[in-house]
């Protein structure tokens, strides 16, 4: 409140003393000879653009004063006039006297200007004289060719105008998802955690447990979770993201225009995808039409509907800022390995994780899945061309088909100068095979731990992670000859690529 009654000049770290507001009313003594005396000294530090002041100024003369030395300059009688008449005679024996226009003559004058200027807008309008295609007519005799094919924005606007509308027609049809836990069931944190919330901004162990345990209250439910969802057929089917519903015992799902939560049934799942498919009962629920997410572009807008932090059918708009993303997120269950994401700069934030990514026709492009908590405007969703791969799959809980993964089942690092010591090996590079998995190729192929591959098929790989990604670009089945010293020997192993996949150990740093 204080800054309220301080003047302009000590908001700003600048206060008045009595000597500058003492000589500041001597100035204003000098404005009744020149009313800009006050306008010049304000704007002396000041210039105009690039050319400044073409006299200097000096602020102890008053506005008009001369120089005593200076001869004094006597104006002539003469009465100068505002107008003159352009060829006229100045000099000669007689001049006749202006003729006054009268005020009716004045009136008259700007009506008939009035009409003449109306007519010619309303022939323009009629004839459609500075239209396109006058233009392109009057200029088809021209021979000269354009130097290049201008973009039109004409119907380029800042921001969409249906915005309101989407969000009328889509917001009934997204849910909010509440999930429950057994008390007795609770799992502590994890040291994952940490970086579950750097993708997801929820925290998968979260929530007071109220002092009590499972013993005490025999297991009562008590809410481990919320998220968000959406209707996809009108007979109750919901898609939303697995980490919204994963390890719980009790899911309600709250639906626009009804009172009571219903009871929601989880189909199908997939860890790997992060998507899930719930039901609940009952028909005629509004839906969402699932989009061609391979049609939006980067730079279109998007919508993003959902209950960040409880705050129910939250609606944000951005654009697509990329498509393609690879991200991989660890959690205490394992590692997603999301590929194909869209990213975002629409809002996305803890309770958005399954709900709706629109593009303007309003239909879904994407299930918000995942934002990056150490930038600002980094969203990523899951693109519809990947749900309608495996939507039945969901619907009937069938196991979703995995693409093969090549690898040869070995736990790689890069081979340091301090490695290469140990082992005898000064200089070498490569990459040190710290330990095989049983049953795999290379385990069959008697790969050994401590041994050092230096390449494959005849070309050096200096690090694991040129080996992984030489490795990862082979087909399931092929054989490849790795280059390993062992004991000091270099020797040759000939590997057959397997499947990922068909292991249950999925170390995502064995390769």
């Amino acid at each position: 409140m204080d800054d309220q009654n301080k003047k302009p000049d000590e908001l700003q770290g600048f206060s008045h003393n009595e000597d500058q507001t003492r000589e500041r009313q001597t100035d204003f003594r000098t404005e009744r000879d020149d009313p800009y005396a006050g306008i010049r000294r304000e704007s002396e530090p000041y210039t105009f653009g690039p050319f400044g002041r073409t006299q200097p100024y000096e602020a102890g003369a008053a506005p008009g004063q001369s120089d005593p030395e200076q001869a004094e300059v006597v104006p002539a009688s003469r009465e100068y006039r505002p107008f003159t008449v352009s060829g006229g005679v100045r000099g000669g024996a007689w001049q006749s006297p202006p003729r006054r226009t009268s005020l009716r003559a004045l009136f008259a004058s700007f009506m008939v200007g009035v009409v003449v200027v109306g007519g010619l807008m309303f022939a323009a309008d009629r004839g459609n004289w500075f239209t396109q295609e006058t233009f392109a007519a009057s200029s088809q005799g021209e021979t000269a060719k354009a130097a290049s094919v201008p973009v039109s924005n004409a119907v380029d606007t800042v921001r969409p105008n249906n915005i309101a509308k989407i969000f009328e027609q889509s917001s009934p049809a997204v849910v909010k998802i509440e999930t429950y836990v057994k008390a007795n069931s609770r799992r502590s944190n994890s040291q994952m955690d940490d970086l579950f919330r750097q993708f997801f901004g929820e925290d998968p162990g979260s929530g007071d447990n109220g002092g009590d345990n499972g013993s005490d209250n025999g297991g009562s439910l008590q809410e481990s979770g919320m998220g968000s969802g959406f209707l996809f057929e009108s007979n109750g089917y919901i898609l939303t993201n697995q980490h919204v519903i994963a390890d719980s015992d009790d899911i309600e799902v709250t639906v626009v225009g009804h009172n009571k939560p219903f009871k929601a049934k989880l189909l199908g799942s997939s860890y790997d995808l992060d998507l899930a498919v719930l039901k609940i009962e009952g028909t005629g629920f509004p839906t969402l039409k699932l989009g061609d997410s391979s049609s939006s572009n980067m730079g279109d807008w998007v919508i993003a509907i959902g209950n960040p932090y409880g705050f129910d059918h939250t609606v944000t708009v951005g654009v697509l800022s990329s498509n393609e993303r690879e991200i991989s997120i660890p959690d205490s269950q394992g590692t997603r390995n999301y590929q194909h994401l869209l990213q975002t700069d629409a809002s996305i934030n803890p309770g958005n994780s399954g709900g709706p990514l629109l593009n303007l026709q309003g239909e879904v492009i994407g299930i918000n899945t995942a934002v990056s908590s150490q930038a600002q405007g980094i969203g990523f969703a899951i693109p519809t061309s990947t749900i309608k791969e495996v939507l039945d799959n969901l619907k009937s809980n069938k196991a979703i088909p995995k693409k093969p993964v090549p690898f040869i089942g070995a736990t790689l690092m890069t081979v340091t100068p301090e490695i290469a010591d140990k082992l005898g090996l000064s200089g070498q590079t490569g990459s040190l095979v710290r330990d095989v998995v049983y049953g795999s190729p290379a385990y069959k192929a008697d790969l050994r731990a401590y041994d050092v591959i230096t390449g494959m098929d005849g070309t050096d790989y200096k690090d694991n992670e040129s080996l992984i990604a030489a490795i990862q670009k082979k087909n399931v089945g092929d054989k490849v000859k790795l280059h390993v010293i062992r004991n000091g020997q270099k020797i040759d192993i000939t590997v057959q690529i397997g499947d990922k996949n068909q292991f249950t150990n999925n170390d995502f740093n064995q390769q």
